[in-house]
């Protein structure tokens, strides 16, 4: 449990002026919230999450830093969050590691070279840190050299077997751990040199390396609103928190798309590749699925089609893989404050079989446009034998998309 501790070593005394650094840890994957972008680099309010952190502890007069740990694949995500408008504060980013454990600590070890006494560790996708708790958390680590926001805890905690309830603990007691956590530089870097010399993993916190290195910890009462942003569910009611009195209206748009077969070894369909005896013909991969789920997402938006986005007479779309133009438009989406609800797509064909296929192809189209599978649904279809698709000369694929606007 965390200790209160009233003795904790203060900084020396003739330090009158406390250099503060922001640590923003931006290096895990986010794989709970659906997507291919990291949910650090996703949209929130027309800005990414990360770009909206930052911004919390650039606007604080006492925060003299601000270094971001990115994993080594996002640089370019992480330059596009910031552009041109990146504030003289944020310094060039620190590479982060396979754990956030080992990424605190390349972070540290960064500012290790930098005048820094304070460093203020905390979660990219915590954006609504406020000045108060950075205030509190800096005057806690000035104080006590180690420090974690703490927040009551409302709902009642059981430890449990796996069938069994084992014990209750009493609530009063339990505090749900925050960021920013507050430390003195020197001392949460040594702690985390100590864990890893000692081979400590699985350490989820700054607050309980310290612990582990025998510091006791002080704790701040956290902040309600400074919540977290793990689940696509966040997006939707964060975005709804920022706009409260915006009202919605649904729209539903198709999408249709066919492509004949050529000589090949393989198809693209949903962002999967399948094995087959023919390919499609296509200035693209030719994953008519794919691009009927697009033009049906655009036409929900009315803004355009495919073709007006990626024209084939562009050279650079030939061959390109499909996946781009669906995520292309989900961003588009994102972009305007809309709500992607509903994913449905049916594929007309002879062969191949798309019922092997089905449940990975909703994962993929899930994870290109940024929700669960469980809004994603792809069916399959024949003609029964009539037609183009019936003799087996291609395919074609009709699209809905429901999706929700600003009004």
């Amino acid at each position: 449990m965390l200790a209160q501790d009233m003795t904790q070593r203060v900084l020396p005394p003739h330090v009158t002026s406390h250099r503060v650094t922001a640590l923003i840890v931006a290096a895990g994957r986010g794989a709970r919230l659906g997507g291919e972008k990291p949910k650090q680099y996703q949209l929130l309010g027309g800005e990414t999450v990360l770009a909206r952190t930052v911004r919390a502890f650039d606007s604080h007069p006492r925060v003299h830093t601000i270094c971001v740990v990115i994993h080594p694949d996002d640089y370019a995500l992480y330059q596009d969050s910031f552009g041109a408008c990146a504030s003289s504060k944020l310094h060039a980013p620190a590479v982060g590691a396979d754990t956030r454990q080992g990424s605190v600590l390349n972070g540290l070890v960064a500012l290790s070279e930098n005048a820094t006494d304070i460093v203020l560790i905390h979660d990219a996708a915590r954006p609504f840190v406020t000045h108060r708790l950075i205030d509190a958390m800096i005057n806690a680590a000035v104080t006590h050299g180690a420090a974690v926001p703490g927040a009551p805890v409302t709902d009642t905690i059981v430890v449990s077997d796996g069938q069994l309830i084992t014990t209750a603990p009493d609530r009063n007691i339990l505090r749900a751990v925050q960021t920013p956590q507050a430390f003195r530089l020197d001392l949460i870097l040594s702690a985390h040199r100590e864990a890893e010399a000692k081979g400590t993993v699985g350490l989820t916190d700054d607050g309980s390396v310290a612990m582990a290195a025998g510091h006791s910890v002080h704790i701040v009462p956290g902040d309600p609103v400074n919540t977290k942003i793990t689940t696509q569910e966040d997006i939707m009611q964060t975005e709804a928190r920022l706009n409260p009195h915006r009202p919605f209206i649904s729209r539903t748009a198709t999408g249709f798309d066919v492509h004949a077969f050529g000589p090949g070894d393989h198809l693209w369909l949903c962002g999967v590749k399948i094995p087959f005896s023919k390919s499609f013909v296509a200035h693209s991969d030719g994953d008519v699925a794919l691009h009927a789920l697009t033009d049906a997402l655009l036409g929900a938006m009315a803004d355009g089609d495919i073709g007006r986005h990626f024209p084939p007479s562009d050279i650079k779309w030939k061959g390109a893989s499909s996946d781009q133009f669906l995520r292309f438009a989900a961003q588009r989406l994102q972009q305007l404050g809309g709500i992607l609800d509903h994913m449905d797509v049916t594929i007309i064909c002879e062969a191949p079989k798309i019922g092997p296929h089905a449940d990975a192809m909703r994962q993929r189209v899930a994870n290109i446009a940024g929700i669960k599978p469980s809004a994603v649904s792809v069916k399959a279809t024949t003609t029964e034998q009539l037609g183009f698709t019936g003799r087996g000369e291609g395919i074609s694929a009709l699209a809905t998309v429901t999706i929700r606007m600003p009004e």
